[in-house]
Formats: structure tokens, sequence, C-alpha cells
């Protein structure tokens, strides 16, 4: 495949697979347009907290999967797992090594252009960190602002309207405001220059970013429910904060039937059966 983007290192997080709002198809997508030495998979890629409250698991969802161990065994890419709030079930099982892959708390990035820590970052959210039952019923009630949210947009289309996420409007001002509340950025960053970093990488506030702070290069990869965004570190070593809505202009979708027909979910199954 020639239409593909080579970088070193791609960089995911907050997939949330498990959920109805994942936009798994466009992830798909992009991960078949890339090829990477390296993938780092940076926390709630799979939604926990979801699965264990009846969400669904599709035939999409294990084509991630699928493809990430496809990476993994037939394109000598490293894969390096970070475990998210919503993905915590990991945590007394870390670390874990194996053949290319690594499952860890957080790791230290060797780019070109110097070190950078990764991490998700939710130990610095101040609501998941010490308020667990408020960061779940948060998450219950950002779930159904999300169904909501779909009903509004069906009604906008009907109108002829474009998409306009109300979600992501109110989200991003909540999320702002828990970010403000426990200085997010700011002690990420300062953790990044203790650990002599040069920069960080992270994830959980689905705010996409790239930026510098008071030295340090920040960035966020945002999410795969509403940002659709990724960080990439191109061959020179250059970082890159890449959306989806461009990132479809340079490599579109098929336009096969096939293909839509591959994408059309199977059968659900259940939160146990997922996990098992």
């Amino acid at each position: 495949m020639n239409n593909v983007l080579c970088v070193r290192t791609v960089v995911l997080s907050d997939i949330h697979l498990g959920t109805p709002d994942c936009k798994v198809d466009e992830v798909l997508h992009f991960l078949r347009h890339v090829r990477c030495e390296r993938l780092i998979l940076n926390g709630d890629i799979i939604d926990g907290w979801h699965l264990t409250r009846g969400g669904r698991w599709t035939r999409a969802h294990t084509e991630f999967v699928r493809i990430v161990l496809k990476m993994l065994a037939k394109r000598d890419t490293e894969i390096v797992y970070l475990r998210g709030n919503h993905d915590d079930i990991l945590r007394r099982f870390l670390p874990l090594e194996f053949e290319g892959l690594r499952v860890v708390e957080d790791y230290v990035h060797d780019g070109l252009r110097g070190r950078y820590l990764v991490l998700h970052g939710d130990g610095f959210d101040t609501i998941t960190r010490n308020f667990v039952f408020l960061a779940h019923l948060g998450d219950r009630g950002y779930r159904a602002l999300l169904r909501l949210n779909r009903l509004y947009n069906a009604w906008r289309s009907w109108r002829g309207l474009d998409y306009w996420s109300l979600s992501k409007a109110i989200k991003a001002r909540v999320k702002k405001a828990v970010s403000h509340i426990s200085k997010f950025e700011e002690r990420i960053a300062d953790l990044a220059r203790q650990r002599g970093c040069v920069g960080v990488m992270c994830g959980h506030i689905h705010t996409p970013a790239d930026k510098m702070l008071g030295g340090i290069h920040y960035l966020n990869s945002g999410d795969w429910v509403e940002s659709l965004t990724a960080v990439v570190e191109h061959l020179d070593g250059r970082y890159e904060l890449v959306d989806y809505a461009s990132f479809v202009r340079g490599y579109p979708l098929p336009d096969s039937d096939d293909f839509r027909a591959e994408r059309r979910p199977a059968r659900d199954v259940t939160a146990e059966a997922a996990i098992a």
C-alpha cells in the first residue's frame, strides 16, 4: 500500500472501545493508513467502566485489536500500552512485557529531539484521583449528554444543518474547570521537567494540544470520541497533532460497498464476553 503516512511514532489515547460513541471506524481507517516504528496507546483504549455497566463490544472493536496485533507481529511495530483510568484494571498487572509489547504505568520516549515523558494523566486530575465516585457520576452524565447529542444532530441533519457538537461545547467548559482546579497541564509539565524530559505527551482530558509550557513541549493526543486526533512523530523528529478531518482528505475513505459491509457492526456481545 503506497498511500500511507510513514512516521516514527504514533500516539493514540481515549478511544473508549466498548462505548457507542467511540469513533472506531475512523480510528481503524487512520491505523490502516499509517506505518510507524512505535505505537503508543496512552490509556482509556478500552472503556472498562462502560463495559461493566452493560457496554457492548462489536466486530469493529475486535478489528481494532486485530490491527494492533498485526502491527506488532507483521510490521515490527513496537507497542507501548499505558493504563488509563477507564482501563484501570491493568494497574494490578503492571508492568508487563512481551516481545515487542509493553504495558506500563508511564513511559519515557526517546525521540530524535529529546526525551518525552508519556503518561495518561489521570493522576493529575483532582476529581479522578480524590473523588472516584464523582468521576463515575460525571462519566454517566457525559454518556447521557452524548446520547442527547446524537438525537440533536439527527434533528439538525433533518433540517439540513451541519453537525454541531453540543456535548463537546459543554464538555470543554467542564474539562477546563477540572484542568484549572487541578492545574493539570502545569503539574504534568513540572513532572516532565523533574524527570529531565524536554516534553510530555498525555491524554485523559479529551482536549488536544500542542504548545510550550515553561520550556516544556506539552502534547495532548485528544480522543476518538469527539476530537478524533493523534500525535505523530515524523521521521525528522518533528511532532504534529493530526486531526482526522484533515487526515482523511489526504488519505480518503474507500468508496466500495465491500468496505461499508466490512465496517457494519456484527452481533454485539456482552461486557462479560468481551472481557473474557
